[in-house]
Order: structure tokens, then C-alpha cells, then sequence
């Protein structure tokens, strides 16, 4: 075997591997993670740190944005919070800031956002017109995946937005982010295709932006996830 088809073979076997890791995951959630939905939501309502009596997005991110909870707030270049209209009705959800929002400040900026606007665009909305955040609020090393021990401390500022929001869809970007939140460790195969509950709020899943890239075959089953979106949306208009 050449050193040409050895290359070729151990780059097939690279892209097979991120691949499985984006459907499938390294990580799998014990009861103890997978339960922490209602005492973290209890916590918010009776926390008396000042963000959860935060009235506006803004107040919020004023509140948390020097949050130094877990490790990764040490490491950070910029905390990001979050970015769009503050009543939207549509709330898009990954799972952490890469290098590019930590550099910036700003989630989905590099080229994984610059897809999610190319799809924003052909199911006829604006950046603007959503609100776009991540479970965490700082860039784990390397992009690793996210922890579920930082999951806990930093969802409860994802709850307070959601609830500061309110949105009439919430849109799960990849495999983590709808996991955590519907407290699951289903496939994102079985999750996507459907229409979940989620506190009274539709919710969707569908590819991170970042798996599209990767595996460019997947943009039509993402496609499908964002025309049944749309579908749903234009009956509540």
C-alpha cells in the first residue's frame, strides 16, 4: 500500500469517526445529569443572586457576564451571552461558543454562523429577527465537548432566557444542546423529524452548522428539519 492510499485511508477513517461523534457522542448522561431539569429551574426561583431577578436580557447579561462558576471562565477571551431580538419568537440553541465567538464575544460568527445565516435566509428570516445562544457561555479548550458538571452551572442562565424571551419555538442545534435539554440520551436521528414539548414551548432539532460542514450530506435532512419548522411557524402567523 502506497503512503498516498495510507493517507487517504486514515483521512476516510478521521471523517467516519467525527462523523459517529456528531450523531452519537462521547458522552453519556447518567440519571443524576439527565434529572437536573426541575432542581435547577427551583434553584432560579428561589436564588437570590441578583440575575435571577433580572427583568430584561440586558439585565441579565450585565448580571452574569464576569461569571466565574466553573473553570472555564479563567480560560475565556470573551463570556458570550447571546445575541438577536430580545421578543423573538423563534430562540436558536448550540451548545458552546468555538474560537471565533470567544474571540469576538458574539455565538455563531465564524463559518458554522455563517451557514446558519444562508439558513435563516431561505426559511425567510434575519438574524435579527431570532435570538441565537449557547447552553454554555464560554469556550471549552479546544472546542472539546461540553461537560455536563458546566451544563449545570451555566443552564440556569439559559432557563432565565428562555423565560425572559419566552419564545414560540426553541430550534437545538446538534446533538448536545437537544439532549440537555430535553434531558434524553436518544440519537439525534430519533430526535429530529418531530415536533417535542418543551414547557409548553415547541421545540425542534435539527444539525449543528458545524456538522453540516463536515458532512455536507446532512444539509438535506437539515433542510427537511427547517421546512417543517417553517411550516409550524406559519400557522401560528
Amino acid at each position: 500500500m502506497s503512503s498516498k492510499e495510507t493517507r487517504e485511508i486514515l483521512k476516510e477513517s478521521k471523517r467516519y469517526l467525527v462523523q459517529q461523534k456528531d450523531l452519537f457522542g462521547n458522552i453519556i448522561y447518567n440519571d443524576s445529569d439527565m434529572n437536573t431539569t426541575n432542581i435547577i429551574q427551583n434553584n432560579i426561583q428561589t436564588s437570590d443572586e441578583p440575575w435571577a431577578a433580572a427583568d430584561s436580557i440586558e439585565a441579565l447579561n450585565h448580571s452574569i457576564n464576569k461569571c466565574l462558576k466553573c473553570g472555564l471562565g479563567n480560560s475565556r477571551t470573551n463570556f458570550v451571552f447571546g445575541v438577536g431580538n430580545p421578543n423573538a419568537d423563534v430562540m436558536f440553541v448550540g451548545e458552546a461558543p468555538g474560537a471565533d465567538e470567544d474571540a469576538q464575544g458574539e455565538p455563531f460568527v465564524g463559518r458554522a454562523g455563517q451557514l446558519l445565516n444562508k439558513i435563516l435566509a431561505a426559511i425567510e428570516f434575519k438574524r435579527e429577527d431570532v435570538y441565537i445562544c449557547n447552553i454554555l457561555k464560554c469556550r471549552p479548550p479546544g472546542n472539546r465537548d461540553p461537560q455536563p458538571s458546566e451544563m449545570e452551572l451555566c443552564t440556569p442562565y439559559l432557563y432565565k432566557q428562555i423565560s425572559l424571551i419566552q419564545p414560540k419555538f426553541i430550534i437545538c442545534l446538534g446533538r448536545i444542546a437537544a439532549q440537555w435539554l430535553l434531558q434524553t440520551n436518544a440519537t439525534l436521528g430519533s430526535l429530529r423529524g418531530k415536533i417535542h414539548n418543551y414547557r409548553g414551548t415547541k421545540l425542534i432539532v435539527t444539525y449543528h452548522p458545524a456538522a453540516l460542514l463536515r458532512n455536507p450530506n446532512w444539509k438535506y435532512p437539515a433542510w427537511d428539519d427547517m421546512k417543517m419548522f417553517r411550516e409550524e411557524y406559519n400557522k401560528i402567523k
